[in-house]
């Protein structure tokens, strides 16, 4: 929007005292060209120096007069940040190769699997006794070969595994046979001990007998089945009891 103070006519001379477009190209005078050169060329160093600050950009700025001098600003280095440009520019262009020959590569791969899968279900179905039209005698003749094998080998498998639990199962039998063995030693062991202790008893220790069968539970001891008061006898004209051991 123009305010009335700032409304002027086209041909007012304070518009064609204005800056107007300057044409870009070389310029003639010598002099000229020289003082819009270094104009220029500070101008460009000051907007490097400003960018390489506000934006923290690694800049580099090489200029050369048209005389042959040179000019350069850099933040870093000059030289390192041209081998980086060179290692950028190399990487960009490998990368195009680089992801075309994955690309072809990949597709060859899967081709082939596909293939392969291809290959592998027919086989299937041929050993499933499927798809046969096709055959002729002499593959129908390598089929049943394979297949003739292919049970050969699975029952030589299926004998080894019966033979070895087979094996297990007499080692196991050897084993309880053993252990059982040596239960009943213990068994007899604690027989004749117990044996030996019922005999070394003194014979005043009770008027008792004992009725029992020597049988053990799982503890190991022996379990007394029945104590029976023995017969008693009183002698005539005695005023005390005798008690007497049948």
């Amino acid at each position: 929007m123009a305010y009335p103070n700032q409304l002027m006519s086209v041909d007012s001379p304070q518009r064609k005292m204005g800056r107007g477009k300057i044409e870009i190209k070389r310029i003639e005078n010598t002099t000229n060209r020289q003082v819009t050169f270094c104009k220029r060329r500070n101008g460009l160093l000051k907007k490097a120096y400003e960018l390489s600050v506000l934006c923290d950009a690694e800049v580099a700025l090489v200029v050369f007069s048209s005389r042959g001098r040179l000019y350069e600003y850099a933040n870093n280095s000059v030289k390192s940040t041209i081998e980086k440009y060179k290692k950028a520019c190399t990487d960009s262009s490998n990368a195009g190769s680089v992801s075309e020959a994955n690309a072809q590569f990949y597709q060859r791969e899967a081709a082939t699997l596909r293939q392969q899968i291809i290959s592998v279900q027919d086989s299937n179905r041929k050993i499933l006794g499927e798809s046969l039209s096709r055959m002729n005698v002499k593959d129908l003749k390598s089929l049943e070969g394979k297949l003739e094998k292919a049970i050969s080998r699975i029952r030589s498998k299926k004998n080894e595994l019966l033979f070895a639990e087979i094996e297990y199962m007499q080692k196991r039998e050897v084993d309880l046979h053993n252990n059982n063995q040596l239960l009943r030693a213990k068994i007899a062991e604690n027989e004749r001990s117990c044996q030996q202790n019922l005999n070394g008893m003194p014979a005043g220790v009770g008027n008792y007998e004992i009725l029992h069968s020597q049988t053990f539970d799982s503890r190991d001891y022996f379990q007394v089945d029945a104590l029976q008061p023995s017969q008693v006898q009183y002698p005539r004209g005695q005023d005390h009891m005798a008690l007497q051991l049948v």
